[in-house]
């Protein structure tokens, strides 16, 4: 096994390459070809500064050191949708090229197999296969997605280079067997509602946001500004009671013969026939009115 040695790592992989039959695979790996080598020259990298590894539905270039990575970030960002674009609007649907890609750094040894051998280039493997990286391209209306390294943004796209917006790329941790692995996502981070995914957001409705509303001056129980709650009212300021019936001979009426003081009341009586009745009450034979 050679030593290992610092490159820079692309892999780009197709989208949904397995849902194709043979011969919409091989369309689509002579797209993916062209297009990284189209990129490539872009960025002023020729063969003689890549070493190319074939991985079926993606493709993986390591790239000597000394090339622009400046070059290769701009290139992916300008050149690969232009050429997605050209491609897909001549396509049928189920010729249509999608793009997952990845730039790393790190160092790659090649053993005694042609075999490339290195953590960095196994955390890059695991960042392109991240679910992350394929919700952001299956989020977009465009047919790129771009992940990065920690050390690529630290060392590249935070110093907002002509062509490398830093604005664009934001902080994300994706899962991994070896554990959590932080990268930065070209474009909208998938599921967030914005670009950032980490401010703003919509209210929903009903959660409580810690601030209340102001009480209507109608609604019982609330005062206008600057007036104090009465207290309890003293007995004598209380809202006067209904009086009480006026004194005198109270009659009941239940159905039956009534009653007073426990004598009985015989013959016809017109009236009320039932209830309480006050006041002066005539009763007689047939005929008798009260009042």
């Amino acid at each position: 096994m050679t030593d290992p040695v610092s490159r820079t790592i692309l892999l780009l992989d197709i989208e949904k390459y397995s849902d194709r039959d043979d011969i919409e695979q091989a369309y689509l790996r002579r797209m993916l070809y062209d297009v990284a080598d189209r990129t490539l020259e872009r960025a002023g990298i020729d063969e003689r500064l890549r070493l190319r590894a074939d991985r079926g539905d993606s493709v993986m270039e390591l790239i000597d050191a000394n090339a622009s990575v400046t070059a290769l970030l701009r290139a992916l960002l300008t050149e690969v949708p232009t050429q997605l674009h050209t491609v897909n609007r001549m396509a049928s649907s189920s010729a249509q090229i999608r793009l997952r890609g990845v730039v790393a750094t790190g160092y790659v040894a090649v053993d005694e197999h042609d075999g490339w051998v290195g953590s960095d280039l196994n955390h890059a493997c695991r960042l392109l296969d991240a679910q992350l990286l394929r919700a952001a391209l299956r989020e977009r209306s465009d047919d790129f997605a771009l992940c990065v390294s920690e050390s690529v943004h630290t060392g590249i796209v935070r110093h907002g280079h002509a062509g490398i917006p830093a604005e664009d790329f934001h902080a994300v941790t994706v899962d991994s067997k070896n554990g959590p692995l932080r990268a930065w996502l070209h474009g909208p981070v998938p599921g967030a509602g914005n670009d950032h995914g980490e401010k703003g957001g919509t209210s929903v409705p009903g959660a409580s946001s810690g601030e209340r509303p102001a009480p209507r001056r109608d609604q019982p129980g609330t005062q206008a500004p600057g007036t104090q709650a009465p207290g309890p009212q003293a007995p004598e300021a209380r809202a006067p009671q209904p009086s009480a019936p006026p004194a005198g001979a109270v009659f009941h009426f239940d159905g039956g013969a009534p009653t007073f003081g426990g004598s009985l009341v015989g013959g016809d009586q017109h009236g009320v026939s039932g209830g309480q009745v006050t006041g002066d009450v005539h009763l007689g034979g047939s005929g008798g009115e009260s009042a």
